[in-house]
């Protein structure tokens, strides 16, 4: 897959080329498939904002990009659905938009659902996350973000060999200053970045790349 693992979505024009670079067509032209279920796992999410993120309320919508269509891919509802019924809906797709919350319980139901088991057939899809939506398809997210189940382990599903510290110095969170990532990032083991709502990290065939206009801090432990 493509992979643009963003911290707040496509916030910035930056971010807005990576993206259609990656799609090599127009937003216009390509369907999508929006993916909300990370928001169940964290205790400050709701229905209410369940129900914004997937009607394209608010200035990071991913859904409300301006694509030509847009379905809703809920993850806990798959099991109960035969597999020959939705794997076509997410073949058929051009981009997955996953939606933040709790990266823990987003892996936890990609795994559970089959979805990561189709992941690697989509080599032309576009995958595009935004906070724990990024973050599950690194190796590790660290304590820190443990929100669903505290005390357990903080794997992911490691399709990538960084890990994520998202929404730097954003406004009014103590817990996620340069300081507080600096920290992070000594138990975390290998490469990781932080990054802010106006930042990305593109990933095609193999390469990283950093994208958009925002701040950032690479580690390497």
């Amino acid at each position: 897959m493509k992979l643009l693992l963003t911290s707040g979505g496509v916030t910035n024009q930056g971010i807005s080329d990576a993206l259609t670079g990656m799609l090599g067509k127009p937003i216009g032209e390509s369907d999508a498939l929006f993916i909300p279920t990370a928001q169940w796992g964290q205790p400050a999410c709701s229905p209410q904002t369940v129900w914004r993120s997937t009607a394209g309320r608010g200035d990071s919508s991913l859904v409300g990009l301006g694509w030509r269509s847009v379905g809703v891919l809920e993850l806990t509802a798959l099991p109960g659905i035969d597999d020959e019924r939705w794997m076509p809906w997410v073949r058929e797709a051009d981009v997955l938009l996953v939606d933040g919350g709790e990266a823990r319980c987003l892996a936890t139901w990609l795994q559970r659902s089959k979805l990561a088991d189709l992941l690697p057939e989509l080599t032309d899809t576009v995958w595009v996350g935004v906070s724990a939506g990024s973050m599950v398809l690194t190796p590790r997210v660290g304590g820190e973000f443990l929100d669903w189940q505290p005390d357990g382990p903080d794997d992911t599903l490691g399709l990538v060999d960084f890990s994520i510290f998202p929404h730097l110095d954003y406004p009014g969170w103590t817990g996620n200053t340069l300081e507080a990532a600096r920290r992070w990032a000594t138990r975390i083991p290998g490469r990781s970045y932080a990054i802010d709502d106006h930042t990305a990290i593109a990933v095609v065939d193999g390469s990283v790349e950093v994208v958009g206009e925002g701040n950032w801090e690479r580690f390497d432990h």
